[in-house]
């Protein structure tokens, strides 16, 4: 498996009222983060999809070995977000890891179980009931997931029977509001979730 991935950054953080990218764990963004993470899997790419607020994300990606990749739709939703990283993806990849920064309790462990999961159909984090990401896409369902439209993302595609499943409690845990804010700080003060 030769394996390229796709951080999502690129939404404007409404419900939060501040780029959650930008928000720091154990003297890290969570964009820097969700980098470190994904280059210890040691893969073929890394993408880094921007939007709302590129201007102050770009600076954090200097000297990373990364592509910056515009989402210039990114208020049409997580859709837009996908076909762009999925545009540059290299022909290289035979797979695909989608990954998310406001997941912050995600680790490179968790990616690397999602990796030695992978197969020829998709492999997508279970929690909660939800089947999505992280997940891993292999090159033949780049087309469906480009086609997307909307804010829901993946979803629809992972449901399928034919997706392999992981259970990844960490995936439940994002950052979406002030009070998963409060949550994040919490866990900080009790040295967890420091990778």
């Amino acid at each position: 498996m030769t394996l390229a991935v796709l951080v999502l950054a690129a939404g404007g953080s409404r419900r939060l009222g501040r780029p959650k990218q930008l928000v720091r764990l154990a003297g890290r963004t969570l964009l820097a983060r969700a980098i470190d993470r994904a280059e210890r899997l040691q893969p073929l790419w890394i993408g880094v999809v921007v939007g709302a607020g590129a201007g102050r994300l770009v600076p954090e990606l200097t000297n990373r070995p990364v592509e910056v990749v515009r989402a210039r739709g990114w208020r049409a939703g997580l859709s837009a977000s996908l076909k762009a990283g999925i545009a540059r993806v290299p022909r290289g990849a035979s797979h695909v890891l989608v990954t998310a920064v406001d997941q912050w309790a995600i680790s490179a462990s968790d990616l690397r179980q999602l990796v030695r999961y992978c197969s020829r159909s998709p492999v997508a984090a279970a929690y909660e009931g939800i089947v999505g990401i992280p997940a891993i896409f292999p090159r033949r369902a780049l087309q469906a997931l480009a086609a997307l439209e909307g804010d829901r993302g993946a979803r629809r595609l992972l449901e399928s029977p034919h997706t392999g499943r992981l259970a990844l409690a960490s995936a439940a845990i994002d950052l979406d509001t002030p009070t998963d804010l409060t949550r994040l700080r919490s866990v900080v003060n009790r040295k967890r979730y420091l990778m």
